[in-house]
């Protein structure tokens, strides 16, 4: 039997929400099918920081590196998803220290109960810099939430990003978790080699894990 899947990437399309101001999808056809053409094909415009994605060093710090240049190993491997639903802002230690025992390199925090896939959401939840320090302290190497960002919707200092860059973690943003119980599995949430951008998209899934003894 195969692994389940989850697919934890909200869709992208015409209206899916972004940071106010960001640039919003748009999606036009250049070529359709039809006598004189054997293909569709389409133009599309989009900040990538839309959906599931992944942000690079560069984002936040003038001399990090740009999403096509970072090391892939953080986005694939062995993750805990933790509930915080409904708590913060922003996510403290108290929130997800219930479920740190013997910790995966990566985790995922969710806080909603149902994410708002089709709206911005100005109270998002984010993280307080401490918490992502105390993770990074056990070994975490990526951090993700359900949330459009890792700081609140109006900081303007990005404390929980300065962390992130301090520590050297990867980060991962605007995830659907809703579906997904507390617990272990792998991520698989590889960003695009865009060479020179300060993020990517991603298609973010979480695979079950093996069980002992199934080899499935």
């Amino acid at each position: 039997m195969s692994a389940r899947l989850w697919d934890i990437s909200p869709p992208v399309h015409e209206g899916a929400p972004v940071f106010p101001g960001d640039t919003p999808y748009r999606q036009r056809w250049v070529a359709t099918i039809g006598p004189d053409c054997p293909v569709n094909v389409s133009e599309i415009t989009l900040s990538p920081h839309i959906g599931a994605h992944a942000d690079a060093p560069a984002h936040y710090d003038p001399g990090g590196a740009t999403i096509g240049r970072v090391d892939l190993t953080p986005y694939l491997g062995p993750c805990r998803v933790i509930h915080a639903i409904g708590c913060g802002p922003p996510i403290e230690w108290a929130h997800v220290a219930h479920a740190i025992e013997a910790l995966a390199p990566r985790v995922l925090v969710r806080t909603y109960e149902c994410a708002p896939v089709d709206r911005w959401d100005a109270q998002l939840a984010a993280f307080a810099p401490d918490t992502i320090e105390r993770l990074a302290r056990l070994g975490v190497t990526l951090i993700g939430i359900d949330t459009a960002s890792i700081d609140p919707a109006d900081s303007k200092t990005l404390d929980s990003h300065q962390a992130i860059r301090r520590l050297g973690l990867r980060v991962l943003e605007n995830l659907v978790l809703d579906d997904v119980p507390e617990g272990d599995y792998e991520l698989i949430a590889l960003p695009l080699k865009l060479v020179d951008a300060d993020a990517s998209p991603v298609r973010a899934v979480l695979r079950e894990l093996a069980r002992p003894g199934t080899g499935a």
